[in-house]
């Protein structure tokens, strides 16, 4: 028998969730590290690398246009274009997960199969990136980047779904924050190591090997699709799949019926939980806001170079994998929802003196990019627990779809709020004012909600469970 040191208690512990044997750290450990081996795909694919130094880069913009110079309109006008584009084409994405995710999640409770559904959206986000090889420095190929990203995005918010519900299985209700954190600060040590080789590959220029036609960023989307492979193999190997009694499974139709039926038991049973997935949704979108378009505003608005903006990268995520791995522990203690308030607080200030100051130079950027880095982690890992301290026995992957429908329902509007500010304005800076706006509607809609999880620390309340049927 193993030693109180050696394992955690099994969320089972907590009235309303089925018995089951004590949970092994090594379990704890295997399921957070899932969170390291996907980083890559946010940090060096979305938002470091790919995205900020070659899809939206001279690449793929008319080699006539790009003859005239960097002081021309025509040249200004058509690398906001790129960045607009991609703000568009990842809005466009959003509409297929708001639509799947609820009920996918359902079917993987029903089932009793998360794990499964976890390995299959795995493997599908490991043949997106990979695909990225694929796209050539041309402008053609543009599109093909843009959607492969978009794909991929789709896949990881699904993988998501059954990842966070799987949360339960590795932790107690007083112990999530903890455990949520633990992910997601090693998530951002992942990105660290990732992009530290990615600085080392082109400080000894590749090694002598050809990079024309986009082929160093070509093979970094091979190697961020290997690394996921390497590193999610623990999850499937060490934590069980869930023991929750499997439920007859419905049509993909009857499901939505469901759905809807479940939402109407929010509002009448659980209306504060019901805003709060609403006003998670809100600024949730601008957190992937934030890391989506900010390598965009480093490089475009402050002028960093390629190394600038990955070093940059490499610091904002240190900063962000402490800080989550710290506030994890102030969720247990404080409750999630004044981390997450005191998180989005931060992001809005930081990000306005961004905007106000940028003309003062990098350090204005350097000082509040990372401060504001170091607070986005907290606030995902934060409403990720405090759902999961709300959610049913049995019926989390269902609610984290439901999490996950509610933000891609949300999801257009960081993008387009971007797009809309750089098309009106005609700059890349004033994109960080519609990221921003969207982070601080988000921080005043939970201001206006209490859940009965806001407590989930020693001495305070125990979570309380929706009453689904």
């Amino acid at each position: 028998m193993s030693s109180h040191d050696d394992v955690l208690p099994s969320v089972a512990d907590a009235p309303g969730y089925p018995d089951a044997d004590r949970v092994p750290r090594k379990q704890v450990w295997a399921w957070a590290l899932w969170d390291w081996a996907t980083q890559p795909f946010n940090s060096v694919i979305i938002t470091f690398v790919f995205t900020a130094l070659y899809l939206t880069s001279d690449s793929f913009i008319d080699p006539a246009i790009v003859a005239l110079g960097e002081d021309s309109e025509q040249y200004k006008a058509a690398s906001s274009s790129l960045d607009a584009n991609l703000g568009w084409g990842i809005t466009a994405a959003g509409v297929l997960v708001a639509l799947l995710a609820p009920v996918l999640g359902q079917r993987a409770d029903a089932a009793g199969r998360r794990k499964s559904w976890l390995g299959v959206t795995t493997l599908l986000l490991v043949a997106c990136v990979g695909g990225l090889f694929f796209v050539e420095a041309t402008p053609d190929a543009f599109w093909l980047g843009a959607g492969l990203i978009a794909l991929g995005s789709i896949v990881a918010e699904i993988a998501n779904v059954n990842y966070y519900a799987m949360m339960v299985q590795v932790s107690t209700p007083r112990t999530m924050g903890r455990v949520s954190g633990l992910g997601w600060g090693l998530g951002y040590m992942g990105g660290i190591v990732a992009l530290v080789i990615v600085v080392l590959l082109d400080t000894f220029d590749w090694f002598g090997m050809d990079t024309s036609n986009g082929m160093a960023y070509r093979l970094i989307a091979v190697g961020c699709a290997v690394w996921t492979l390497a590193f999610a193999w623990p999850l499937f190997r060490y934590v069980p799949e869930t023991t929750v009694e499997r439920r007859p499974p419905v049509s993909l139709w009857r499901g939505y019926a469901i759905l809807i039926g479940d939402l109407r038991r929010l509002w009448t049973d659980a209306r504060s939980t019901l805003w709060f997935l609403l006003a998670s949704a809100v600024y949730r979108d601008g957190l992937a806001g934030v890391f989506t378009f900010g390598a965009i505003i480093a490089a475009k608005a402050f002028g960093f170079s390629d190394q600038g903006v990955i070093i940059f990268g490499i610091a904002a995520n240190l900063i962000a994998g402490v800080s989550t791995v710290i506030f994890g522990r102030l969720d247990d203690r404080w409750g999630p929802r004044r981390v997450i308030i005191l998180s989005l607080a931060t992001i809005v200030v930081a990000g306005l003196v961004i905007v106000a100051f940028h003309e003062v130079g990098a350090v204005v950027f350097w000082v509040c990019g990372l401060l504001l880095s170091g607070m986005v982690g907290p606030a995902q890992a934060a409403s990720r627990s405090l759902l999961a301290r709300l959610s049913p026995a049995g019926r989390e992957a269902e609610m984290f779809g439901l999490y996950a429908t509610t933000g891609r329902a949300a999801s257009f509007l960081a993008p387009a709020m971007w797009a809309l500010c750089i098309s009106i304005f005609g700059a890349t800076i004033w994109g960080t004012v519609g990221v921003i706006s969207v982070v601080a509607v988000g921080l005043v809609l939970l201001l206006l909600v209490r859940t009965p999880a806001d407590r989930g620390a020693p001495g305070g309340a125990e979570p309380h469970s929706i009453p689904l049927t």
